[in-house]
């Protein structure tokens, strides 16, 4: 792959998938959209990538859009328009990607920064992690997603105050608010979400993307459509080889596929 926005790399089934604009905090262009997407589609193909490590390199994860190269691009209307609908074609892809995806986030996740890292399957945060939707500042609204998964984060009204404040919300009541999963010295940050995503890379293929679907649709859905869906999800789990192979370790007493790796948490 060539890339001049993203670093790319592929370890034992885990890819680390990096914004390598460290000079200007990682700052989303047209041309790093396209190739996050890119690299996206390529990993989600690629049968030797069983999880994704997504962060940014240096000290930052992402201050969102680039505005120094937004001037004079975004004139027309239906201009914008395209170039949004563009760029959401990132954020569905992570919302549909089939493997697990952890959010390794240090530094500042601004603006769009922050609406990608919502999107993540888990955020993991350095203790001097900062998080803002900064839109409000420049007389603009959410996007990337931010409109649907900070409400279910956090809820409708502090999602709100969040949105309209642009206030920066430390790392520390992130996971109070439940943005982030995790909080932790930035030293021990990307080992703790590396330790995350190749655990997840054990959990059975099938399992994890049907799960992430269900969990997709629950909260438009009623109770008898989700476990409608349970039904179906659980008849093609029960099919695949994984059940097989967890049952058997079982059985005779070998240790799991898969277990959750416990964190040393200093704010635990």
């Amino acid at each position: 792959m060539n890339a001049s926005t993203i670093e790319l790399t592929i370890d034992n089934g885990l890819a680390t998938l990096v914004m390598a604009r460290p000079e200007r905090k990682n700052a989303l262009t047209a041309q790093m959209f396209a190739e996050l997407l890119d690299a996206l589609t390529g990993l989600r193909r690629n049968p030797e990538v069983k999880a994704v490590l997504f962060t940014g390199a240096g000290s930052d994860f992402c201050s969102g859009g680039d505005i120094g190269n937004m001037q004079g691009d975004f004139v027309e209307a239906a201009h914008v328009r395209r170039r949004m609908e563009e760029n959401n074609r990132l954020l569905l892809a992570i919302a549909d990607f089939d493997k697990p995806l952890v959010a390794a986030v240090d530094g500042v996740a601004f603006g769009a920064g922050f609406s990608l890292a919502l999107a993540a399957d888990f955020l993991i945060a350095s203790d001097r992690a900062r998080f803002c939707m900064a839109f409000a500042r420049l007389g603009l609204g959410p996007d990337l997603g931010a409109s649907y998964t900070l409400p279910r984060a956090v809820g409708l009204q502090k999602a709100r105050e969040i949105i309209f404040s642009a206030r920066e919300v430390p790392a520390q009541e992130a996971l109070q608010l439940g943005i982030a999963l995790e909080v932790h010295p930035v030293e021990r940050l990307r080992a703790r979400a590396e330790e995350l995503a190749r655990a997840m890379a054990n959990l059975s293929p099938t399992g994890f993307s049907m799960t992430k679907r269900l969990l997709g649709v629950s909260l438009e859905s009623d109770l008898a459509a989700m476990l409608d869906a349970e039904a179906s999800n659980q008849a093609v789990c029960m099919a695949s080889t994984y059940l097989k192979d967890a049952a058997g370790r079982f059985a005779s007493k070998q240790a799991p596929l898969y277990q959750w790796p416990k964190a040393k948490l200093d704010n635990a």
